[in-house]
């Protein structure tokens, strides 16, 4: 995570590593709601979509904003959806729409991201008060 030590070093949303895990974890839910039952189309599957997505998207958005203090609120955004993304996903898996097993992975990157992006933050937010 060395690329992510400041918000200056920083060129491009795509430069974080949290984000490149995100976008990962984006393509493995979506491979998972192919296995969620039709009924979820209007429900649940729009849900976690969404959520999902809102994970990069807010680091994104927040990387390229101008000050410290608005990417680390991003950032608290983009947890925010990581947390609804995993509730969403353990609905599925207690429904019986997708396995544990097959969930696992996500669960894993999910537990990643979440310390990934309160570390970044905390480091965003040491660095502002320093500086």
């Amino acid at each position: 995570m060395a690329a992510e030590s400041s918000h200056s070093s920083i060129t491009s949303h795509r430069d974080l590593i949290v984000w490149q895990k995100s976008m990962d974890l984006v393509d493995l839910i979506y491979d998972l709601t192919e296995r969620f039952p039709n009924r979820e189309y209007r429900a649940l599957i729009p849900q976690i979509s969404r959520s999902v997505v809102s994970v990069p998207a807010n680091i994104a958005e927040g990387q390229a904003r101008v000050t410290a203090r608005d990417f680390a609120n991003f950032l608290v955004i983009s947890r925010s959806s990581l947390m609804e993304t995993e509730t969403l996903l353990t609905v599925a898996v207690r429904r019986g729409y997708v396995k544990q097993s097959e969930a696992t992975a996500a669960f894993v990157l999910i537990t990643e991201i979440s310390k990934m992006l309160t570390a970044l933050r905390a480091r965003i937010i040491s660095a502002r008060r320093k500086g």
